[in-house]
């Protein structure tokens, strides 16, 4: 048999993160408040609160805190430079630029924090992935114009990409302009990806949702997404945009035609509507339809679809945790997962929190994704959530995580010898970070295990994971030795 093709000569290994779940540093040099101030922790069992009046006397507020990336970036960019980094996935935290969203001048200070992060990135050799929008809606835009259901936050966040892009149009060449666009496609996307906080919602798995609103806030990020492709190019030619897709995979769990069906439905709107919009500038046949089949209705004019088509995307990234299964059977057992959950796959095994995991799963989709589009691909999220034990002498042994990451890279590797362009990967994440679903610091991700707890307790102080050496042998041998 052939050998199977390798991993590109200036294929990118890094990792990601999010400046909501690892900065920390919530007012400091004039940062504003962000919808991600305002969540509490939470568990698995128990939701997070979202609580417009910050009582921290009565709640804890994880990314108050978070990591503290903020004061901590030299010693964490110094540890990504020591596993070989050629790319990090970051995010910038809009309040921290402009602190209520809706400002005509940026806040110095907070540009100022950015420039050191980029230069000590510049100095280590590593490129900077930049989400511009990750979950950090300025709160004062959801008290303003119930965040992105409002045409306005178009023109608040152009008005911030432009001074990223002319700021740093010599520094960074990738952006997504959006993180997880289409979890706007479900109710629970409403507060983190819109800032969008209808009258009734006090929890954050438990939103008041009004699809008019959602989808028209949908839209809006749309436009701006295609605005921003303009206007980025416009400044700087070789800037390189991205879509960003949380993907969450579907089987039909069985052979019933009705199965086949729902899970057809399911991957379209879940899976590939916001991608056909980045990427081929139009919205599809389908999501017209099902506007029409559930009463949705929101503003599009001729200019919006013009900008649309003019302002595609180069390449698709997504995040892949886990698949699920459509069953037609209502009383099919269920599992949860990264947004949705689904019925169970019976040849899946599940992480603690419930979420299956399915390595192959990541191949099929990378082949499913660049047939569809047929331009360059990123992973940008993959990884594994576990309760890792700190050793008294400073170890942390993942074995479990490292068998999660070896087998998906695997699988990426097939799929490359299947003939995909995958030119990245970022897992998720660098270090342990505050979980978006849950408030938790136990369900940790990271290569570098960050010593603080639930309860904000800790010093903050890191450690490299077995997982951690382990990944650092993976990127010299360009993903040849995976043992």
């Amino acid at each position: 048999m052939k050998q199977l093709k390798s991993f590109p000569e200036n294929f990118f290994w890094g990792a990601a993160s999010a400046a909501n779940q690892c900065e920390g540093a919530w007012q400091a040099e004039g940062k504003g408040v962000s919808i991600s101030d305002v969540m509490t922790n939470g568990t698995h069992k128990e939701p997070r609160r979202i609580t417009p009046v910050i009582d921290e006397d009565r709640y804890f507020y994880p990314s108050h805190e978070a990591v503290d990336f903020y004061h901590h970036y030299q010693e964490d960019i110094a540890l990504c430079k020591e596993m070989g980094f050629n790319i990090f996935r970051m995010s910038v935290n809009w309040t921290r630029i402009f602190p209520n969203g809706n400002e005509s001048e940026p806040n110095e200070a907070g540009l100022a924090f950015y420039d050191r992060v980029f230069a000590e990135l510049k100095a280590a050799g590593i490129e900077p992935l930049v989400t511009i929008y990750h979950n950090e809606n300025p709160f004062a835009l959801t008290q303003e114009c119930n965040g992105w259901a409002d045409r306005r936050c178009i023109d608040y966040y152009l008005n911030f990409c432009r001074v990223l892009f002319e700021r740093y149009k010599d520094v960074v060449k990738y952006w997504i302009p959006f993180n997880e666009i289409n979890c706007l496609t479900t109710k629970l996307g409403n507060w983190n990806h819109a800032g969008i906080l209808n009258e009734g919602t006090e929890f954050f798995t438990d939103q008041v949702d009004n699809p008019n609103l959602r989808f028209a806030a949908l839209h809006h990020q749309f436009v701006a997404s295609a605005r921003a492709v303009k206007l980025g190019k416009a400044i700087n030619p070789d800037f390189q945009f991205g879509t960003m897709i949380c993907h969450i995979t579907v089987y039909p769990l069985t052979c019933n035609p009705d199965d086949v069906l729902m899970t057809q439905q399911e991957d379209l709107m879940r899976n590939c509507f916001s991608g056909d919009v980045q990427v081929k500038g139009v919205y599809p046949y389908y999501i017209k339809r099902y506007f029409e089949r559930h009463g949705i209705e929101f503003e599009i004019t001729q200019q919006d679809l013009k900008e649309l088509r003019e302002g595609t995307v180069d390449f698709y990234s997504f995040s892949y945790y886990m698949s699920n299964c459509i069953s037609s059977d209502p009383a099919s057992a269920q599992v949860s997962g990264n947004v949705m959950g689904g019925a169970k796959n019976p040849y899946l095994t599940a992480t603690e929190w419930d979420w299956q995991i399915d390595p192959k799963g990541l191949r099929y989709t990378l082949n499913h994704i660049y047939d569809r589009y047929g331009i360059p691909v990123m992973v940008t999220e993959n990884g594994l959530g576990a309760r890792d034990t700190l050793t008294a002498d400073g170890k942390i042994h993942d074995a479990y995580r490292i068998d999660y990451l070896r087998q998906h890279i695997e699988q990426m590797r097939l799929a490359i010898d299947d003939g995909v362009e995958l030119i990245g990967y970022t897992p998720w994440s660098t270090m342990d970070l505050v979980s978006v679903s849950t408030g938790e610091m136990e369900k940790r991700y990271g290569f570098i295990y960050v010593d603080k707890d639930n309860e904000g307790r800790g010093d903050l102080k890191r450690y490299r994971k077995d997982s951690f050496f382990w990944y650092k042998k993976v990127i010299e041998t360009n993903g040849e030795d995976l043992d």
